[in-house]
């Protein structure tokens, strides 16, 4: 994804600890658009962002990480003008009383599927009992961080829990910062099979060495809605509604489907 030199791009890196550093983060300015995101949308966001800054000179710094990185990101007082996470990160800050009241927009819904390395067969996962199949074949199982508190991991070792095989699955497992990071991983030989999220396999620096093999079935699906609002600190809300308006608007419709995303339930 090649970014604008105009828009200052803050991607973070998370210690196994816990801890947070910014990594080849641009010095911020007062004009800057901060945008805390969840890793999901990332795709999406890179496709656009370049073209919105050229037409609105909005320059903007982004933090992307997995949901649990975030909520500590965002309860250690990191400034933010815009949010986009999963909504259960969302009903907390807005339990909490974090967000402008009425600013949260659901942006879509995704869901989980499983990668291979490319030039590698596919493995059957028309159905759940061939899905565990595939696990139990694999040598090393590429996926979120547990730590980290992603939805897509913790709905894994759910369903793998109930299929009798989640200490397989956990002995077995590559652990990545994201999604993203994840099919890298696998990408890179670490691992012959991933379960990610669907948005993340088609991010470009991600997805040259690796093969979607598709979703998984729908007895097993996790439809993850993801959200995007203006926090009660927000320096700049109306740069941010415009942000949102402009991710939101139908010409963006077919680049959300494009990342495997969907219209999230009413």
């Amino acid at each position: 994804m090649k970014m604008n030199c105009k828009i200052a791009i803050a991607f973070v890196v998370f210690a196994a600890i816990g801890g947070v550093a910014p990594l080849m983060t641009a010095p911020a300015s007062a004009a800057d658009l901060k945008v805390i995101s969840n890793g999901a949308v990332r795709g999406v966001v890179g496709g656009m962002v370049d073209d919105y800054s050229r037409k609105t000179g909005q320059r903007f710094q982004f933090t992307f990480g997995a949901t649990g990185l975030l909520r500590n990101a965002i309860a250690s007082g990191q400034p933010a003008d815009l949010i986009i996470v999963t909504a259960r990160l969302m009903a907390e800050l807005e339990k909490a009383g974090k967000l402008t009241p009425g600013s949260r927009v659901d942006l879509g819904r995704v869901g989980l599927s499983v990668v291979v390395r490319a030039g590698t067969p596919l493995p059957d996962i028309s159905t759940p009992e061939a899905v565990k199949q595939a696990l139990i074949n694999a040598k090393a199982i590429a996926y979120v961080d547990p730590a980290l508190d992603a939805s897509s991991v913790l709905h894994l070792l759910k369903f793998t829990d109930a299929m009798g095989i989640k200490d397989q699955v956990i002995r077995k497992g590559v652990h990545g910062t994201s999604s993203n990071d994840a099919v890298t991983k696998l990408a890179e030989g670490k691992a012959d099979i991933a379960v990610v999220l669907t948005s993340e396999i088609h991010y470009p620096q991600s997805n040259k060495d690796a093969m979607l093999v598709g979703p998984l079935p729908e007895a097993i699906q996790l439809w993850t809605v993801f959200a995007a609002a203006i926090p009660a600190s927000s320096t700049d809300p109306n740069a941010a509604r415009a942000f949102i308006a402009a991710l939101t608007s139908p010409d963006m419709r077919k680049h959300w489907t494009d990342f495997g995303f969907e219209q999230a339930a009413k």
